[in-house]
């Protein structure tokens, strides 16, 4: 893990910067030297970290309140380079480095957001938003609502959630379900490029606090990208699931890293021909219920795949919500759960292996809501 180091620039990011009339968004577009200097050849893909970071650059083009803090976020380019360049771009009034305090540049975010500024707040890592929680969950979640709907706070807090690899118990965890309980919150969490770019141009224009869980695995992973989403006003709503494979036979639902490992699985289950349907998520909250109830009463079956925990997990919210829905039913076979392991996150490479879901076990129990295996 790199230095936490960052130098103290509270200050600027609270005032209301400017771009000079003489800087353009053209020639800002013509010096771009990180996610959008691909050869054209190459323009159809795109990587997560790529799609993040010019998601933050139109969207800080587009409109000068946005400005970015966090710790290493400037001069270091971000710690997972998510940022790189933007400094360059946007100078340090609007790219802002900060002490080693969650709960103050927290802070500071959801003053600033009250005040009418539009800032993106970057966490190392969603573990340590934990010293931050009292700031996103009563400060950010409840003050609209508190304030009979005189203040809005339209913030985002963005970061790597979840499992990465050889960081151990304190951190490896999934915050989707913590968040995804607070109303007043929105949580998203995406898979691809597609939705890293659409997803937090979105947030970003939300005018309530929105929880981005990104992923660190997924950070160097390339995706396709549609002409649309290449396009300064690609957007996805808030809200919506995406159908990534269509089917009939079984229907698994996912979000984050565990897409990539229900879409193997579905290729896997497709070779004894079994043709599942594979629902990325994309937000936790609010939930698309709807399209979900819509897959199942289709295929009969439901196998949901996340990385967090077992106990008071997404699976076991979205579970409660077929049982309570004309869903219940459609359904052929128990509604199956497929989850991280009930226990801290080892630090043992052969254990961690063995605490989160993969393909294989995703495909076993594809299999055992058909009926073709224990």
């Amino acid at each position: 893990m790199v230095s936490r180091f960052a130098l103290s620039r509270l200050a600027p990011a609270l005032s209301h910067p400017r771009l000079s009339p003489a800087v353009s968004r053209r020639a800002f577009r013509g010096i771009r030297s990180y996610a959008t200097s691909e050869s054209d050849h190459q323009a159809s893909r795109m990587t997560v970290r790529d799609a993040l970071n010019v998601a933050m650059e139109e969207e800080m083009l587009r409109d000068e309140t946005v400005f970015i803090l966090g710790e290493e976020v400037a001069r270091y380019n971000g710690a997972y380079k998510v940022t790189k360049g933007l400094m360059d771009k946007f100078g340090e009034k609007r790219v802002v480095d900060t002490p080693i305090t969650e709960m103050g540049f927290a802070g500071l975010a959801v003053g600033a957001a009250m005040q009418g500024l539009r800032p993106i707040c970057e966490f190392m890592t969603f573990n340590f938003a934990m010293q931050a929680i009292d700031q996103i969950v009563n400060s950010a979640g409840k003050t609209y609502y508190m304030s009979g709907g005189n203040v809005p706070c339209p913030v985002v807090f963005r970061g790597p959630n979840g499992a990465a690899a050889g960081v151990a118990a304190q951190h490896s965890q999934d915050y989707a379900a913590w968040y995804g309980s607070i109303p007043g919150l929105k949580v998203v969490s995406p898979w691809s490029a597609e939705d890293c770019k659409g997803l937090l141009k979105s947030a970003i224009r939300d005018p309530n606090p929105v929880v981005f869980l990104e992923n660190e695995m997924l950070y160097g992973v390339s995706f396709p990208m549609s002409q649309e989403a290449m396009s300064d006003d690609f957007l996805i709503p808030i809200g919506k699931c995406k159908v990534e494979r269509a089917g009939s036979d079984v229907t698994i639902v996912a979000h984050s890293k565990m897409v990539t490992h229900s879409m193997e699985a579905a290729e896997e289950l497709a070779k004894e021909g079994i043709n599942a349907e594979v629902i990325n998520l994309r937000s936790i909250r609010p939930l698309d219920i709807e399209t979900i109830i819509k897959s199942v009463k289709k295929t009969n079956r439901l196998v949901i795949v996340e990385g967090g925990f077992p106990a008071f997990g997404v699976g076991s919210e979205i579970c409660a919500q077929i049982v309570e829905s004309e869903a219940f039913d459609y359904l052929d076979a128990p509604v199956e759960r497929v989850t991280g392991a009930d226990v801290p996150t080892p630090y043992a490479t052969n254990l961690e292996a063995l605490a989160f879901p993969d393909t294989p076990l995703i495909v076993k129990v594809a299999k055992r809501a058909l009926y073709r295996t224990n």
